[in-house]
Order: structure tokens, then C-alpha cells, then sequence
């Protein structure tokens, strides 16, 4: 994450990436942040996603897959999906990150070099940005390390920015931690008690904790950006729920922020159906696409245990698994698996056969699951995903991407990402 501190930009460098030194021309500006003169428009409020490609701890950290989509993009979809804003923005140095940034949604300006260092600061970005984007009025920085926002709190501060006139307001968690002093030697022997009464220690109930910066985002007009500010002026807060301040940057690892996301975060504009059917395809899937072929010319195929243990997983959940495959695989062989799974093989129209056994079953497209295949069923299922060597192509169409191969625990992986959203269901049914 870009450190948030009072800084200037010195170079910049245009929406193609050639450094220039200065700033471009500004262009005429009325009260309201319309360009020129004549008929006054409402502020242009962008959000910006500062993620540049140089990371200390994990490379290319900002397009990782955590919960089976690109870190970044948790942030994307919930900026886009607010409506809160007249533009959103990724501000890189990397082609990669450009290109998961575009294919969530968003603008990329290319940031130069100068402003891409670990010596920079968050500020340097986003003065370069604006010294390109003079339409740009307001600028609502989210940090890419902050997966579980949602488009709800972000909606609320564009309300208080526009409608309350707050020049900036940044988000806070409210925390009930008591702090001490430091022991310094030579200097402080003892340690102090900072915010209690070692005497009467309050009960958490009793006590309204305090406020801390969660760095999930920061809101500031132009005018304050260009003082070399992001908080000042009329301030404000925005105090986030505890479970959606989730930071990777300073307090939480992978694994432990996967299980967050998963059961707080925000997965789309359309709500979780609980999935009862999950169907796989036999070829890169269920196998790693290899064949084996016996001296007496019988075909042989290999899979990963852990594969059946998830296919026997979501059976227990009552979910239905099925198995697809294009080739004319031989069903005395499938059947030798023991998956105790329903087939159809030699499938030429993938998208007929789905829909046929989803009918059969009596549900909807959003109760239906993919581990990829053709890509007009990736298009109408409620969840979709892929193993990790899957093609491209196949990996921009679904929702979720494996960290396991074909044929090497994908199909676990996947089972145990669906009973994980079906717990997320569960429990938002409940309430």
C-alpha cells in the first residue's frame, strides 16, 4: 500500500506513460467544478485505486487471488457497483495490473516512475492524477488491501462530501484496546497505563473504545489534494463495521483474510443463491488433461483423491455433482472412478445439456455451479469458476480461479469454496 502522508509531486507523466516535467495547463474552473464557463456542472467525484506493480512483502500483491479473484478486484466491484462515483480509476506502472484493472471496469492512468518508487507516497500519485484530470473535483483514494469494503459505505460518504460540505473524511474502526506506554531504557523504567484506570477497568460494554484508522479509504476535494493535504478543512470521519476493516498491508495474512472476505465481504449486486447443482467438466477438471493409452489400447485416465473427497463433500451438503466432457471418453472407465457421479460424454452443445439436467432438477441458473467449460454457461450460472491452468480466456469468464491445477485438487478447492458461500447463504438467511 502507497504510504498516506503530506507530500508533492515533482515529475509526471502523461495517460501513455511518457515522463514530462511540470504540470500540464489547468483548464478554467467554475465553483461547482465545471470546465470553462457557461452552464455549472455537479463535482466530479472519481474514485482512485493507487497499486503499483513494486511490493516488499508479495509480488504483484494488488492482483493476487484472494477468495478466487484478483485482491484489487474486491475493491473495483465495490466502487463500481456504488454508483457513488462519475469515474473510477487505477492508477499503475504495471501491465498486468492494468489489465485486471480494465477487465473489472475501470480506467487506468499510467503512473511514471518517479511517483512508483517505495519512497513514494500516496500523495505523489494522486497529485500526478489530477494534473491529468482536471475534471476531477473530488477524489475518494481506496486502498487495494481493504477487500472486504462494500458500495454501501462508500455511498455514504460521497453523501457527506456532497451533500454535508465536508472537504475530506477518511475511515475509522472503533477498537477496545487498552494502551501503555513504552519502556525505554534510560529514559522510562516503568510502563504507564495511556488510556485506563488500572484500578477500574472497564467492562468492554461500558467502555466506547476509541478510533483508529483502518486505511480502507480517504476523501478529499482537489483544492486540499493540491495544498498537499488528504485530510483537512472541514474533516469528518466514517467509522466502518469491525469485520469489514480487514487491511492485508499491516494486520492480517492470506489465509486469515481469504476466510473474512468469504464470509464478510461483498460478492456483487445480486444476492447468493444456495447452489444445489455443480457441474464439472471431465478434461482439465475432474483430470489434468492427460491420457494414457494400455498395451492392449484401453484408455486410461488418472485423478486426484482430494477431488472425490470434495465431490463426496458437497454430496453430504446435498449438493448434486455432474461430469461433462466433449471427447467420446469411455463411461466403463469413468464409472471405474467410483465417483458415483452422473456423465454425459461426446457433448457437443455443453450449454443444452446444462439446462437440460437444471430443469430436470427444477432449479434456476443461479442455483447451478461451473468448474469451467463452455462460456456461454459461465455467462447464466450463479457461481462460476476455474483451475488455475485453465486457458485465459476461461479465467477472465468466472468468478473464482483456483490456486490448484486440473486434475491436482481444483475441483476440492472449488467444493470447499461453494460450502463456504453456502455457510455465507445460511447465515444471511437466518438473520
Amino acid at each position: 500500500m502507497d504510504s498516506v502522508e503530506k507530500g508533492a509531486a515533482t515529475s509526471v507523466s502523461n495517460p501513455r506513460g511518457r515522463p514530462s516535467r511540470g504540470r500540464p495547463p489547468k483548464l478554467q474552473r467554475n465553483s461547482r467544478g465545471g470546465q470553462g464557463r457557461g452552464v455549472e456542472k455537479p463535482p466530479h467525484l472519481a474514485a482512485l485505486i493507487l497499486a503499483r506493480g513494486g511490493s516488499k512483502g508479495i509480488p504483484l500483491k494488488n492482483i493476487k487471488h484472494l477468495a478466487g479473484v484478483p485482491l484489487i478486484g474486491w475493491v473495483l466491484r465495490a466502487a463500481l457497483d456504488s454508483g457513488a462515483f462519475q469515474s473510477v480509476w487505477v492508477s499503475t506502472d504495471h501491465d498486468e495490473i492494468e489489465n485486471v484493472a480494465k477487465q473489472f471496469g475501470a480506467q487506468v492512468h499510467r503512473r511514471s516512475s518517479e511517483v512508483s518508487k517505495d519512497s513514494s507516497t500516496s500523495l505523489d500519485a494522486i497529485i500526478e492524477f489530477l494534473n491529468y484530470h482536471n475534471e476531477v473535483d473530488i477524489v475518494g483514494n481506496i486502498q487495494a488491501t481493504s477487500p472486504c469494503l462494500h458500495p454501501t459505505d462508500l455511498q455514504k460518504v460521497a453523501e457527506m462530501i456532497r451533500e454535508e460540505g465536508y472537504d475530506s473524511v477518511f475511515s475509522v474502526v472503533r477498537r477496545h484496546q487498552f494502551r501503555w506506554s513504552e519502556i525505554q531504557k534510560g529514559v522510562r523504567e516503568v510502563t504507564e497505563p495511556l488510556n485506563l484506570n488500572p484500578a477500574k477497568r472497564p467492562r468492554r460494554q461500558d467502555w466506547d473504545g476509541e478510533l483508529y484508522e483502518n486505511g480502507s479509504f480517504y476523501f478529499a476535494k482537489r483544492h486540499l489534494i493540491e495544498m498537499g493535504y488528504l485530510q483537512g478543512g472541514k474533516m469528518a470521519y466514517y467509522e466502518m463495521r469491525a469485520e469489514h476493516s480487514v487491511d492485508i498491508d499491516v494486520d492480517i495474512d492470506w489465509p486469515i483474510a481469504e476466510q473474512r472476505v468469504l464470509r464478510y465481504g461483498y460478492f456483487g449486486k445480486e444476492k447468493l443463491k444456495e447452489i444445489k447443482l455443480l457441474v464439472c467438466n471431465i478434461d482439465g477438471c475432474l483430470t489434468n488433461g492427460h491420457i494414457y493409452v494400455s498395451g492392449d489400447q484401453k484408455e486410461i485416465i488418472s485423478y486426484d483423491v482430494k477431488d472425490a473427497i470434495g465431490i463426496s463433500l458437497l454430496k453430504k451438503s446435498g449438493i448434486e455433482v455432474r461430469l461433462i466432457s466433449e471427447r467420446a471418453c469411455s463411461k466403463q472407465t469413468l464409472s471405474s472412478l467410483k465417483l458415483d457421479c452422473k456423465m454425459e460424454v461426446s457433448v457437443s452443445d455443453k450449454l443444452a445439456v446444462v439446462d437440460e439436467w437444471r430443469k430436470e432438477m427444477g432449479l434456476c441458473w443461479k442455483e447451478v455451479a461451473y468448474l469451467v467449460s463452455d462460456e456461454e454457461c459461465l455467462k447464466r450460472v450463479g457461481l462460476s469458476g476455474a483451475p488455475a491452468d485453465a486457458c485465459s480466456t476461461a479465467q477472465k469468464a468466472v468468478g473464482y480461479i483456483c490456486k490448484c491445477n486440473g486434475g491436482r485438487g481444483a475441483i476440492r478447492e472449488f467444493a470447499e469454496h461453494i460450502c463456504l458461500l453456502m455457510e455465507k447463504v445460511n447465515n444471511s438467511c437466518q438473520k
